[in-house]
């Protein structure tokens, strides 16, 4: 199965700040105005990997998902072999001579008319797992995405980045529990206001 995780952010863009000073000329200040100063609070990551799987949407759906698409791939797998097994052994008798030419082409065309029913039922189901997949994704990007501007609504924070674009940061910068928190508090708002609709 597709790995789950996804990156929520661009990259960290990098602000560089500038006094303006009194006895510079207007055109320097200008110039110089054109960029912030940047204070630490200005700035916050979030380890989006680290929220998903800790998540409440990921621990219950997430991997049932994963477990059910694992349970599907094994059972393609054990199919195929057993489609495979059957068309050996069908060669096989046919060349020691224990059946006819017409039971041997008989079976084989029984034998792929099988494999193609397999084929085209295994890809259906590929194509639902996927879909699934897609918007379990997107509803779990977008319960982190919500989270954030939640947590950001007073914009005490002027950049939030995805801590894998960092290479270095104070850890006093990481909001990925409190991210986590209320990727949890609104996944479950989402159920139980699911559960008022049924």
């Amino acid at each position: 199965m597709k790995k789950i995780f996804w990156t929520l952010f661009a990259a960290a863009f990098i602000f560089t700040a500038c006094d303006n000073q009194a006895a510079k000329t207007t055109d320097e200040a200008n110039a110089e105005a054109t960029t912030e100063q940047v204070n630490g609070g200005d700035l916050a990551y979030v380890s989006v990997e680290y929220v998903l799987t800790e998540s409440d949407i990921y621990k219950t759906e997430g991997v049932a998902l994963q477990e059910k698409t694992q349970k599907a791939k094994n059972s393609w797998a054990q199919k195929e072999k057993n489609l495979n097994y059957e068309a050996q052994q069908l060669q096989e008798k046919y060349q020691k001579g224990l059946m006819t030419t017409s039971d041997f082409q008989q079976k084989g065309q029984a034998l792929e008319k099988r494999a193609a029913n397999f084929q085209t039922s295994a890809q259906k189901e590929a194509q639902t797992l996927d879909e699934e997949s897609y918007v379990f994704n997107n509803r779990a990007q977008d319960l982190i995405m919500r989270a954030i501007q939640e947590i950001n609504a007073d914009k005490k924070y002027k950049m939030v980045v995805n801590a894998n674009s960092l290479l270095d940061a104070e850890e006093s910068l990481n909001i990925s529990d409190a991210v986590l928190k209320k990727v949890n508090e609104l996944y479950a708002a989402e159920k139980s206001e699911a559960a008022k609709t049924k």
